[in-house]
């Protein structure tokens, strides 16, 4: 019997790196785990190797976000956690080169998609008594980085909305917290690294020397399974709503 035996949960952006680190420590916890993404074959591989079930969606769109909650209902019988996982790392460019295109997209992903889950999860948790839900900021929804505006104010939002629907739900035993990583050790922050390194002229290695492990207290990277662990707490900690909660390995 684990700490999620009995639940159900979804996981958006479930098909690699931090999302799939969350779906496989919550199957291992005993949970049954919906994970949903664009990528159809990368859900059918993350869904081997963490024993999910996979629902290919984008949840950007409402029909799309409809049809999962649905098929999770229907396998599962209900809802009980939510982790909102779904992002993209957006344009890293200086303000006076973004381009309106992939401002929108990045806004329709990361706090569009959000919006939607939370807004057919809450009825569903609601029948069941309660549950939780968690929405994955980041160090950027603390503070503005250069280079990264759209993304940054993605996360920014993430915290304001958390906070305000915590409120909103809590009386119907709904915990709303969100989770804050810092450089997360993987495929997206290569990205990250290798445009930052295109545009400002440096190496990726000194990238990585300067703006993220050797700012860290604990001088290296965080792992998605770090990040994982994190998010299992949140979905037992009964008393904590409207949190958020960094995992950054002690970035300044």
């Amino acid at each position: 019997m684990g700490k999620l035996a009995g639940k159900v949960a979804v996981v958006t952006g479930g098909g690699s790196g931090i999302g799939e680190a969350i779906a496989a420590t919550f199957c291992r916890e005993g949970a049954r785990v919906v994970i949903a993404g664009r990528n159809s074959e990368r859900l059918t591989r993350s869904a081997e190797k963490t024993g999910a079930h996979p629902h290919p969606a984008d949840v950007s769109q409402e029909s799309d976000v409809k049809l999962l909650f649905g098929a999770a209902e229907a396998r599962f019988g209900g809802l009980d956690i939510l982790v909102n996982n779904a992002g993209i790392t957006g344009p890293v460019a200086r303000a006076e080169d973004l381009d309106a295109t992939e401002w929108d997209e990045v806004m329709a992903i990361n706090v569009r998609s959000m919006m939607l889950c939370i807004k057919h999860a809450v009825p569903r948790m609601r029948r069941r008594g309660g549950g939780s839900i968690i929405n994955m900021s980041s160090l950027m929804g603390l503070r503005g980085y250069p280079m990264r505006s759209a993304y940054t104010a993605t996360k920014f939002a993430v915290i304001g909305i958390t906070e305000a629907i915590a409120q909103e739900v809590g009386v119907d035993n709904i915990r709303v917290n969100a989770l804050c990583p810092g450089a997360v050790n993987g495929e997206l922050m290569q990205r990250v690294i290798a445009a930052r390194a295109a545009a400002e002229n440096r190496s990726p290695d000194e990238i990585i020397r300067a703006n993220y492990t050797g700012k860290a207290a604990l001088r290296r990277w965080v792992e998605p399974e770090e990040v994982a662990e994190a998010a299992l707490f949140l979905a037992g900690a009964l008393a904590i709503t409207g949190a958020r909660i960094r995992v950054d390995a002690g970035r300044i």
